[in-house]
């Protein structure tokens, strides 16, 4: 069966269909979370006027069936879940790839609660217990969601359902973080390696200071996404940011090992692709950088050199292409914008443009 969000746009039943197929298939518990998250993920690019129905429907079905996940202090297996009420049951996992199911909901939100009761220091608590799979559910905000692993001997990986709070991922290395619709501000600060994955919009200074790491956004970045990143962070964007991206940028060369971000300037529907109005609306990008790049996708040659405070728009090399190939790959792995699809019938150096900053320059 197909999981497409085009399906949903067909009737109402449709979608209840869908649902109800995941939910009586006889598959096992885990395989219907992930039926149902993909359901959910491709129901994001709903946007017609039923999008919120959509959502509503998928996600209540999706929450019904965490709640019969049993309580980790009914039945061992290899998902379990956990709640606010009853987190002092935490035990180790039966197996390696055991998934601990959190309920959020009733974990504290505010910035008095902090050291052991909030829901970031519970999740590296149950990885000192030896949990790598994480599930979160029912998030209300809760800050700093995926910070203080340290650097993991086996990767962890966090999904994340509701509204993650701000600083999601700071600092993280060898963790996988996947959020499952928008991210606030500050995601990815200092990120030091790993992968995020937003299926939607992320907020303000997005990656401030990352040093190395991957970062796919399937929406729109806010003001001030990398700045002052250095190392080797590999972002792509797929739809713009308001401004001020990349600012202060000292990522190095990116065709020797340094970092960059792909900016796609298109927004993702069931009917398909389309393009934004501008691939980027700002007057500051790449500004004041002394390192990095950023590969625009800009077909129609809307960026223009008064854009730019510090940079010079330069061609896309067949070596960058080898660079940005894999990202892209990646990038259709993840959110389903094939590459034939931002190419659109041209060459990457007709579709794609380079971004770099001008050395030895008084900037003004």
């Amino acid at each position: 069966m197909e999981y497409s969000c085009q399906r949903m746009l067909e009737k109402d039943s449709e979608i209840g269909y869908l649902i109800r197929e995941t939910q009586n298939n006889g598959t096992s518990l885990r395989k219907k979370i992930n039926t149902l998250s993909f359901i959910y993920d491709a129901a994001l690019t709903n946007t017609r006027h039923r999008r919120a129905s959509v959502l509503t429907q998928v996600d209540n079905a999706l929450i019904d069936l965490l709640y019969q996940i049993p309580r980790i202090n009914e039945q061992a297996g290899d998902i379990v879940r956990v709640g606010w009420d009853y987190r002092g049951k935490l035990s180790k996992p039966e197996t390696q790839d055991a998934l601990l199911v959190i309920d959020a909901k009733d974990f504290p939100t505010g910035d008095e609660m902090l050291g052991e009761e909030t829901l970031a220091a519970y999740l590296v608590q149950a990885h000192e217990r030896g949990w790598d799979n994480f599930m979160v559910f029912n998030a209300r905000g809760q800050k700093f969601i995926g910070t203080g692993f340290g650097m993991p001997k086996e990767k962890v990986s966090i999904d994340i359902f509701g509204d993650s709070g701000n600083y999601l991922g700071s600092g993280v290395q060898n963790t996988r973080v996947t959020v499952h619709g928008a991210a606030q501000d500050m995601a990815g600060q200092i990120m030091n390696g790993g992968l995020l994955v937003i299926h939607g919009d992320v907020g303000q200074t997005f990656m401030y200071s990352a040093k190395a790491g991957e970062a796919y956004v399937l929406g729109n970045a806010a003001g001030r996404p990398l700045i002052n990143a250095v190392g080797s962070p590999r972002v792509v964007i797929n739809g713009t940011c308001l401004d001020y991206l990349a600012e202060s940028f000292m990522a190095g060369d990116p065709l020797n090992g340094g970092g960059f971000v792909i900016l796609n300037g298109v927004k993702k529907t069931c009917e398909g692709l389309s393009e934004l109005e501008t691939p980027y609306p700002g007057g500051n990008l790449l500004s004041l950088a002394s390192g990095g790049a950023i590969y625009v996708r800009d077909p129609h040659r809307k960026v223009s050199d008064d854009q730019l405070n510090g940079g010079i728009l330069t061609n896309v090399t067949r070596k960058d292409w080898e660079i940005v190939y894999p990202y892209l790959k990646k990038n259709e792995d993840l959110f389903d914008i094939t590459i034939d699809d931002l190419l659109s019938n041209k060459s990457f150096d007709q579709a794609y443009r380079k971004v770099v900053p001008v050395h030895n320059k008084v900037l003004e």
